[in-house]
């Protein structure tokens, strides 16, 4: 018992340093950045006067040390400040454009998985084959092809010229504001609402996105996997098994693959953290209305409390993930326990 309480206080005091050094960076974000921030709310021409009182007014006046601390104290208020863009507090916006990246990044880590660990499984078995060498050019492919050349390929193809494909957007302007808001997720507010044709468009609109991510994805995905799992084919349990007389199928997927799987847990959930951070290029060429394409539009507009918000987001999201990986990890694999 005392062995627990003594392991649940160092992991808890390990994920209190992480939040610590997070709101650390964020904060230095904010005033190492070669952007006054006064100057954006005020313009470059404004009087010395105005740049005075409002810097006064944002407590930028303040020695460093008193700006850290009242950070902090907001931070734990959960206040990220006002954007100067929107008008709004930076955390409403937040909960108005992440559930979109939410989406996006949950169908493509699904689609990206569940065609990645078996093609990867697929590859390590047939191992030196033309079926392994044509899996490891087209992830190859995928991993080294930037993601805006697909994207602006997939648009020009599907959208352009065939004409198949909606397009960019998260749904079209028919449906703009018809399916109440609920979670922020609209194939699921859709369907809360009942409304199919709603949740027809989009599904539509997020086919092409979807794909792109969860191609980029797999080709990660499936490498690992495939790396992993020629690593337990060659473990001494699997040759034994096989002298046994068990089956192809048996040895690779009740004896090789549970261990493959403990492993994947991390993988999948770095993949999955990398999508919700904002896949900016994607969302950007899509118009995809979601947490990458607020930061992007925050940043050249020189407004610095949401690029901060956005960046604290994003260092939470991969703490979570890591923090859900590890545990996991421990009910998956009892030699960690």
């Amino acid at each position: 018992m005392r062995k627990r309480l003594g392991s649940l206080a160092s992991g808890l005091a390990s994920i209190a340093l992480t939040l610590l050094g997070l709101a650390i960076v964020t904060f230095l974000i904010g005033r190492v950045m070669p952007i006054d921030p006064v100057l954006a709310a005020v313009g470059d021409n404004a009087p010395q006067a105005v740049i005075e009182r409002t810097r006064a007014e944002m407590g930028l006046d303040r020695p460093i040390a008193v700006q850290f601390l009242t950070y902090l104290w907001q931070l734990a208020h959960g206040d990220l400040g006002r954007s100067i863009l929107t008008k709004n507090a930076v955390t409403s916006d937040i909960a108005r454009y992440f559930p979109a990246t939410l989406e996006l990044a949950t169908a493509a880590v699904l689609v990206a998985a569940v065609v990645g660990v078996p093609l990867g499984v697929w590859a390590a078995v047939r191992q030196g084959t033309v079926i392994d060498q044509t899996i490891r050019v087209v992830c190859l492919a995928g991993h080294s092809t930037p993601v805006f050349v697909l994207a602006l390929g997939s648009l020009l193809i599907f959208y352009a010229i065939l004409g198949i494909a909606p397009g960019p957007g998260r749904q079209d302007i028919v449906f703009q504001d018809m399916v109440p808001h609920v979670t922020g997720l609209l194939t699921v507010d859709a369907l809360i609402a009942g409304d199919y044709d709603a949740l027809r468009d989009a599904l539509a609109h997020m086919v092409q996105p979807v794909l792109i991510l969860a191609y980029f994805s797999m080709a990660y995905i499936t490498r690992m996997t495939r790396a992993f799992m020629l690593d337990a084919l060659n473990g001494e349990y699997v040759v034994t098994a096989r002298a046994k007389g068990l089956s192809g199928t048996a040895v690779v997927w009740r004896h090789a693959f549970p261990n493959v799987g403990v492993r994947l847990v991390t993988v999948l959930a770095l993949t999955y953290a990398g999508l919700l951070e904002g896949a900016v290029v994607t969302e950007t060429v899509f118009a995809w209305p979601g947490l990458g394409q607020y930061l992007t539009v925050s940043l050249m507009n020189a407004d610095m409390n949401p690029v901060v918000g956005a960046t604290l987001l994003v260092g939470l999201v991969y703490v979570g993930l890591n923090l859900l990986a590890d545990l996991l990890y421990r009910q998956l694999d009892p030699r960690v326990r």
